[in-house]
């Protein structure tokens, strides 16, 4: 019997002028910069000949942004799922890098994140398990189609760990830049990696 598989896109949001210089999270009213937009705008190109099914995108503005670029060339609807949110960064919520270098938990965050913990926010284990959850239902809703998720770059890393069977602590294994495209394919028989962190040309996703 034939498997059938899902194609699932995993894509970043595009450039903010809070990159680099402090911690958004789930803060309202960050939006894409002029470079964001068009970053989702070139992106949205690039995906034009890769047509989706469906487009999942975080509630947050900078996410709804990206995954409305890639909309206007696409005929897929664009939803938003909880689930595909931010981590949810506590206290540390606006902080800039600089604020949070000498915080001894913030240091924990980004050595041992399999045990760290955000004061007042959540766990790594947790964003981990709620997007590879999503990823799971969504390809079982749409089995054999091709979709598209918007989503943040840490969670979007930790899906990604666990894909290729590594550790929390493995981090720094994969970068995820903003307007990047990871995919996966996932079927019955398990899911295999198809691209990490894709920029700039949408070939590996022809199936």
């Amino acid at each position: 019997m034939e498997t059938v598989a899902t194609t699932v896109l995993l894509i970043r949001h595009a450039h903010t002028a809070a990159l680099g210089r402090y911690l958004s999270g789930r803060a309202a009213g960050v939006a894409l910069s002029a470079t964001g937009r068009a970053q989702a705008d070139r992106l949205g190109q690039t995906l034009a000949g890769c047509p989706l099914t469906a487009i999942y995108t975080s509630p947050l503005q900078r996410a709804v942004q990206t995954a409305t670029a890639i909309a206007r060339y696409q005929a897929a609807p664009v939803r938003r799922s909880n689930a595909l949110l931010e981590i949810d960064f506590g206290v540390w919520t606006g902080k800039t890098f600089i604020e949070l270098e000498p915080d001894p938990a913030w240091q924990r965050f980004n050595t041992s994140r399999s045990s760290a913990s955000i004061p007042g926010g959540e766990s790594p284990s947790a964003v981990q398990a709620r997007i590879v959850a999503e990823v799971s239902r969504l390809s079982a809703q749409h089995a054999g189609a091709r979709i598209a998720v918007v989503s943040h770059g840490d969670v979007l890393r930790f899906a990604l760990l666990y894909y290729v069977g590594a550790t929390l602590d493995d981090y720094s294994r994969f970068t995820v830049d903003p307007a990047s495209v990871s995919a996966l394919s996932v079927s019955s028989r398990g899911t295999r990696l198809l691209l990490i962190n894709g920029r700039h040309s949408p070939r590996p996703l022809e199936t």
